[in-house]
């Protein structure tokens, strides 16, 4: 007989469902459960919340999104999604496991570790939320002689600029400026028949021709580009001079805005404005600002609204004389007769005005203004009548002496000082033409030259002029032969040394050609431009805008230097303390101003 089995098999086992080997069993089971659970929390905790990248991304992605709130949107523009940075691609590596440490040595090493990792991805983040970004770092490239100094010119629709000079007939009421338009802006030659100009870079230029000539000697810039993200400025090729001068007699104001609202549109639709909306811009005027600066739509009121256009403040406009009280217009020089295609031709002339005899004391030309009782060219009159060291030449309606340029250059070649009070506004082309014949000049308003001009002449006037306040003359206590004798003749000749020094940088030298070495008044002006849209740029990506700036006095920011930020108290206060209507002068004197200046444009051309 075959012997039964003494323990019974698995399958009875498992079917009858009693006996301890089923007891162990599930206790393995449960093992193995509690150790998964465990796994899951380790992982949970002690890896994905540890993971350096995502709380970086996080930081990161908070300050790109305060960066975008505070980036400034200019009146007029519209406002731009800034571009961020690309996210992580999937094909980078993910991060290494962290390594166990002492409890100390985390707390002294893995915080500095994560800070310096921010802060050496987060510049690269933000910069690329500036879509100017790659023009400033065309600065940084040593061996691009352009680096930092290329300007984009829009390419403007013919109306805005050529077709003007094609109708020139129609540029002035009182004369035909076709002839002023010839040499590309420069006039007609002059002749030397009294030996008074040099033999070449001669003309017969109209003082308001700036817009051509400067638009003329900008195709001539070294440093022009077809790319506009990597332009330090944009230039805006507009005869805006030329197109008010067409339309400020006798027509209505929608007649005069026409061309600037035109142009702002044409303007805002293209992708370069959006850049910086339209603060990088730029156009030149060769008018007074008075004549862009309408403050109502009173069909009586003078000029056009071009500066008071929202879009328009945005961008800078150069006209020869500025607003003390705005911030979008900057003075640059009137043209004088003198256009050099060559330094040598500068060098000859400034020995020429230094080795000049000069038998006159000073001189003055000009008519006096017996209709405005607060000018002082009437007491200056006697007294260079009454004076035996004075050259006058009285100007008046008709054909006149003041209206040669020889007889103006021969008066002003022989004499040590050449007054200048104001015009029929502030400025006088006369302050630029006399220094161009190393004539120092002597201004009784600060608005004449000190807070126009503060690109091309020096902060310091007592350098290279004389300043006599205008009260001094109206209540007669300054006599100008005793104030102008007493200045030591040392002193003297350091002053006109300095004014012959300045000529090349208060001349527009000829469009056709470049100066070699000596920088031009045209040149003065890009090289401010361009300063001017790196600060703000700059200032920008730094969240360092002045937030402060009070625009009615900007004449007083004209005149800080260099690393200077805060304005006071001036001594010039009370010459730019004239009541004021949103900005500008009132409406009443700012047309008066502009009107008077046309009136001396008709003797000049009758």
């Amino acid at each position: 007989m075959r012997r039964r089995p003494v323990l019974p098999s698995h399958h009875d086992d498992m079917e009858k469902g009693g006996g301890k080997p089923a007891s162990s069993r599930l206790c393995f089971l449960a093992t193995l459960c509690a150790m998964f659970w465990v796994l899951i929390f380790y992982f949970h905790f002690a890896v994905v919340s540890n993971e350096p990248d995502s709380s970086a991304a996080q930081t990161a992605e908070v300050r790109i999104n305060r960066a975008r709130l505070k980036f400034p949107v200019p009146d007029g523009a519209t406002r731009l999604d800034m571009p961020l940075a690309p996210p992580a691609r999937s094909s980078e590596p993910p991060p290494s496991p962290p390594v166990e440490r002492p409890k100390e040595e985390e707390e002294e090493e893995v915080k500095p570790a994560a800070g310096v990792r921010q802060q050496e991805a987060l510049p690269k983040v933000l910069a690329a939320s500036y879509p100017f970004e790659r023009a400033l770092k065309t600065a940084e490239n040593k061996s691009d002689p352009c680096g930092g100094r290329y300007i984009y010119v829009h390419e403007l629709p013919s109306r805005f600029n050529e077709d003007m000079l094609r109708e020139c007939e129609k540029l002035s009421v009182w004369t035909n400026m076709c002839r002023f338009m010839s040499n590309d802006g420069l006039g007609p030659p002059l002749s030397d028949e009294e030996g008074v100009f040099s033999s070449t870079g001669w003309y017969g230029t109209n003082q308001f021709s700036v817009d051509v000539i400067f638009g003329n000697r900008m195709k001539q810039y070294e440093c022009l580009t077809k790319d506009s993200s990597i332009a330090a400025a944009v230039f805006v090729p507009f005869y805006a001079g030329f197109d008010i001068a067409r339309y400020l007699w006798g027509y209505n104001i929608s007649t005069r805005d026409a061309a600037s609202l035109d142009l702002v549109d044409w303007l805002m639709k293209k992708p370069e404005w959006n850049v910086m909306g339209g603060r990088d811009h730029f156009l030149v005027a060769g008018r007074i600002t008075w004549d862009f600066r309408r403050l109502t739509e009173q069909e009586s009121d003078w000029g056009s609204k071009l500066l008071f256009l929202p879009a328009a403040k945005n961008m800078s406009m150069l006209v020869v004389e500025s607003s003390p009280w705005n911030s979008n217009d900057f003075g640059i020089p009137y043209p004088t007769y003198f256009h050099p295609a060559k330094d040598a031709d500068v060098f000859l002339w400034q020995d020429r005005m230094r080795n000049l005899e000069r038998p006159w004391l000073f001189s003055f030309a000009g008519a006096p203004r017996p209709g405005d009782p607060m000018s002082i060219r009437g007491q200056l009159i006697d007294q260079c009548r009454s004076s035996s060291v004075c050259k006058l030449l009285e100007c008046d309606l008709g054909e006149s002496k003041c209206h040669s340029p020889s007889t103006i250059m021969k008066m002003f070649q022989s004499s040590l000082f050449c007054l200048q009070p104001q015009g029929d506004s502030y400025t006088r082309r006369s302050a630029f033409d006399s220094m161009l014949a190393g004539c120092i000049p002597v201004f009784f308003h600060p608005g004449s030259a000190y807070v126009q001009y503060t690109w091309h002449l020096p902060k310091n006037y007592t350098r290279y002029s004389v300043f006599i306040p205008e009260d001094d003359v109206r209540s007669r206590n300054a006599s100008i032969e005793e104030r102008l004798k007493s200045i030591h003749p040392d002193v003297v000749k350091n002053m006109r040394e300095e004014v012959i020094n300045l000529i090349p940088r208060v001349i527009y030298a000829d469009p056709r050609s470049k100066l070699e070495t000596l920088k031009d008044a045209f040149d003065v002006s890009i090289e401010a431009i361009i300063k001017k849209v790196t600060k703000l740029r700059r200032d920008i990506i730094a969240d360092r805008e002045d937030k402060d700036f009070i625009e009615e006095n900007s004449w007083k920011y004209s005149l800080l230097e260099d690393g200077q930020q805060t304005i006071g108290p001036h001594e010039w206060d009370p010459f730019f303390s004239k009541p004021k209507e949103k900005g500008g002068e009132s409406s009443s004197s700012s047309a008066e101003v502009a009107k008077n200046s046309w009136k001396s444009e008709q003797r000049v051309q009758n």
